[in-house]
């Protein structure tokens, strides 16, 4: 069941009464119990919800009703996503006791159509890292091995479901922190267009660059999930939804005669292993139909400072609001409220985004805007219009994921830049709001994932949903190996 649609399977248990929802759901909260201690995946399990949630599908289903595909689906969301009345930490001291009093609207779109919350992820504190190391809880461990990072900063997401103690997951995506995760994990991650996914109820990271998206075990699911979350929502000014028909009614469709382009720039700091796996699966899309053509984008060199500037940047700002009056944590002993500010962002923020505040806060000086922020995003419209060309001459690109497998745990706490450099295949993507989905395409010598990333057009979701699609039903993934561990239905 690895590579078919856990979700299309489960629904078919149900619908056909094999097994009940709470039977299924049971089940998950056992492996959670059994397994979470080694992953460090979930930082909240909402045992009660998730039972009161499976019971209610099943007197749908007993009543004869009809029931979603994604009904009684035991599922998972990352920890900045609003949750009401469930603790929603960010990973982070600073919100270690904020419990919403509002839902995310993709978490109400998913309540709508009857998914099963079982708990929420780990992840990097605020979304700033590539390991989920930087959790306040502690790091997350990756189910193929233990000793090694899940990727990040949606890493428990990503460990959940490749660990197969949630059947999908929902993270966020400001770098590449849904497709590197489920790289390194060795599941699918999709990355909508920034706009089709409503942000209402995601905690700020960069709000130009962030995106929620589905993490799977195939991309059929992916498909499934995106669509239901994928509503115009007027909560939120950048929001436009989905511009076309469901996606899933476009998974059957051939790729015979699509134009796919190659950029060497993503190319330059990849592995010789990683791009051996890439080189074979380009071979595959041409055995089925599709040309393959070359493409100069001498701006993608860019894309990590000017990354790393904007993003820093708007984290800056949006983090302003954390200073121990409104809400979060507040340092307990000060003399008067310029020093309890001061404690509270020290004794609240971990170092990571420390390192970020305090970057954002320089370029956006006003010795430094000019120099740094204005020249930044000079250079994103640039790259944006570098994409656009590309698109004119190809359907979608295809690259790496990240540039290296899953290296092990510390392995560059003391090389910050390290981590940074790391993002290089995937933030492009981020600064031009377009859509891309990591899936796997082998692994390495020591049994570690390698991911390739398919990129599209604005707006071409399902197009790049049906590309990754090809490629995955042609190749079966049998030269990957999945973790023997959480629930077997």
């Amino acid at each position: 069941m690895d590579r078919m649609s856990k979700i299309s399977y489960i629904h078919d248990l149900l619908t056909k009464k094999q097994m009940s929802c709470e039977e299924i759901t049971k089940k998950y909260l056992e492996a959670i119990d059994n397994h979470n201690k080694e992953l460090n995946a979930y930082i909240t399990v909402t045992k009660d919800t998730a039972l009161e949630s499976a019971k209610r599908i099943d007197k749908k289903i007993s009543l004869g009703e009809d029931i979603s595909m994604i009904a009684g689906i035991p599922m998972t969301m990352k920890d900045n996503i609003s949750t009401k009345g469930i603790l929603t930490s960010c990973a982070s001291k600073m919100l270690s006791n904020y419990v919403p009093i509002y839902n995310a609207t993709v978490f109400d779109l998913l309540n709508d159509n009857g998914s099963i919350l079982l708990g929420k992820t780990n992840m990097d504190e605020f979304a700033m890292g590539s390991t989920s190391e930087t959790s306040y809880y502690g790091a997350t461990s990756n189910p193929h091995n233990l000793d090694c990072v899940p990727g990040g900063s949606s890493g428990g997401g990503a460990a959940a479901v490749a660990g197969n103690i949630a059947v999908y997951a929902l993270g966020s995506d400001t770098g590449g922190s849904i497709r590197q995760p489920a790289s390194f994990c060795g599941v699918v991650g999709f990355k909508p267009t920034y706009g089709t996914v409503s942000r209402y109820g995601l905690v700020a990271f960069a709000s130009s660059l962030d995106q929620i998206g589905p993490i799977t075990t195939s991309v059929e699911d992916a498909s499934i999930v995106y669509d239901v979350i994928s509503e115009y929502d007027p909560k939120d000014s950048t929001s436009r939804g989905r511009n076309q028909e469901i996606t899933f009614k476009l998974l059957k469709n051939s790729i015979k005669g699509k134009k796919i382009g190659i950029v060497d720039d993503f190319f330059e700091y990849t592995n010789e292993n990683i791009k051996g796996h890439v080189e074979q699966a380009i071979k595959v899309y041409e055995s089925i139909g599709a040309e393959i053509v070359h493409i100069k984008m001498s701006s993608i060199k860019y894309a990590l400072p000017v990354y790393y500037i904007l993003a820093c940047a708007e984290a800056s700002s949006n983090l302003g609001r954390y200073d121990g009056i409104r809400y979060g944590y507040r340092t307990p002993k000060y003399r008067n409220i310029d020093e309890m500010i001061c404690k509270t962002r020290d004794e609240g923020f971990g170092k990571e985004v420390k390192h970020r505040i305090l970057l954002g806060t320089y370029v956006l000086s006003s010795g430094y805007c000019d120099e740094y922020y204005k020249k930044a995003q000079k250079m994103r419209s640039i790259i944006i219009d570098d994409f656009k060309e590309a698109f004119k001459l190809c359907d979608a690109l295809i690259a790496p994921t990240a540039p290296k497998t899953a290296f092990t745990k510390n392995y560059i706490s003391e090389d910050p830049m390290e981590a940074y450099a790391n993002d290089v295949c995937t933030v492009p993507v981020n600064i031009a709001g377009l859509p891309a989905i990591s899936l796997p395409c082998g692994s390495d010598k020591d049994g570690l994932p390698i991911g390739i990333q398919i990129i599209g057009n604005r707006f071409c979701d399902g197009e790049v949903l049906n590309i990754a699609y090809a490629y995955e039903q042609e190749t079966k993934n049998t030269s990957f190996k999945s973790v023997d561990m959480g629930v077997r239905l």
